[in-house]
């Protein structure tokens, strides 16, 4: 691989899901710039969608408002692309960095396409991990860049398509992202909490999780009216949330406190975290269960509250607590809260 260049401080790209008009840009970047002069602008002007009457960005024209961005904050810009076109428009239209989008990565034809515009160019090139969790496929598409001589070429982590009901909108499935790491020492990784998170509430989590993992920043949708965005409205944070976000995170603090400085307790509190991330994954799926079989009971018109089922489980899940050396008295006082929930959401699905 070409030696990496592109300058970590660490990285902070920020902006809308989609360009939309030239104010609601304007306006966006303007509040990012007056609290985070740092960050990198970011806005979609072509948006892949699955379905066609979805709204797919305003292209062309957008780019124009990139510039002002650009001329009015001196922030750098920053877009998708995802043909040759789309290249060579953002070249034109002096656009600072680019992104490769993950519905993009999947296909090696459009990576090359993309990969041959930029023949020989210096412009960083950001590339998102494909859809789908195949690491072959995001390290050939590194790969066709490299080939190409683009100089300056960084990864940016955004989760991975699951079919099942998860948290997440996609998995992060961190494991995979470390692996990519170790197969391309020196590559830059940002990490996409938007899009992994798919709503603001987990975003602060992700970040955190991301940076603690040792990626080089992150990507965080913000929209000056979240509420009001044409795309991903849900996982959009307004200027004043992602400035609350970035001191909460410190991640341009010029110094750590000291006991954050201790490795070993660093390793400690990061497997705590992988711990509670898996317990709250379960968590999650045992949840969704509780509302599989709520909507089975309402099917056949069963009773949501059954005690002789309630009450073996109890007593089988504090047998083996017991053998596990955990206090019996707490694994009670939690599945009495879990049962409760449970309950709750069946409730809300039978209307008993």
């Amino acid at each position: 691989m070409t030696n990496q260049s592109i300058n970590l401080n660490p990285v902070l790209i920020a902006g809308p899901c989609s360009a939309e008009t030239e104010q609601q840009v304007l306006g966006t970047a303007k509040a990012i710039a007056l609290k985070i002069p740092q960050a990198i602008f970011r806005a979609g002007i072509w948006k892949p969608r699955t379905r066609p009457n979805s709204f797919e960005g305003v292209g062309s024209i957008g780019l124009p408002w990139l510039r002002r961005v650009k001329e009015e904050t001196g922030m750098q810009t920053m877009t998708e692309v995802a043909n040759a076109r789309h290249v060579e428009e953002c070249m034109k239209a002096g656009v600072d960095m680019l992104w490769v989008g993950a519905r993009s990565t999947v296909s090696p034809f459009t990576v090359q396409e993309i990969a041959e515009a930029l023949k020989g160019c210096s412009i960083p090139v950001w590339i998102k991990n494909p859809v789908n969790a195949e690491l072959s496929l995001w390290i050939g598409a590194i790969e066709r860049f490299d080939l190409m001589g683009v100089k300056n070429i960084g990864a940016i982590h955004r989760g991975f398509h699951s079919s099942e009901p998860r948290v997440f909108r996609n998995e992060p499935q961190w494991d995979l992202a470390m692996k990519m790491r170790s197969r391309i020492p020196g590559l830059p990784m940002i990490c996409d909490p938007s899009h992994i998170s798919g709503n603001r509430e987990l975003i602060p989590y992700v970040a955190r999780k991301a940076l603690d993992l040792g990626m080089d920043g992150l990507m965080i949708e913000s929209h000056q009216m979240p509420s009001k965005a044409l795309s991903d409205a849900q996982q959009q944070l307004s200027p004043d949330e992602l400035f609350d976000l970035i001191n909460k995170l410190g991640i341009f603090a010029s110094s750590l406190p000291v006991e954050a400085k201790d490795p070993e307790l660093q390793k400690l509190r990061a497997s705590i975290n992988r711990t509670d991330e898996a317990l709250l994954d379960v968590l999650s799926q045992r949840m969704h269960i509780a509302e599989e079989i709520g909507t089975y009971k309402k099917k056949n018109k069963l009773a949501v509250l059954q005690e002789a089922r309630w009450e073996e489980l109890l007593r089988s899940r504090l047998e083996v607590a017991g053998a596990m050396g955990l206090n019996r008295d707490f694994v009670k006082n939690m599945y009495d809260l879990i049962h409760l929930e449970s309950i709750r959401k069946q409730t809300d699905l039978t209307g008993n």
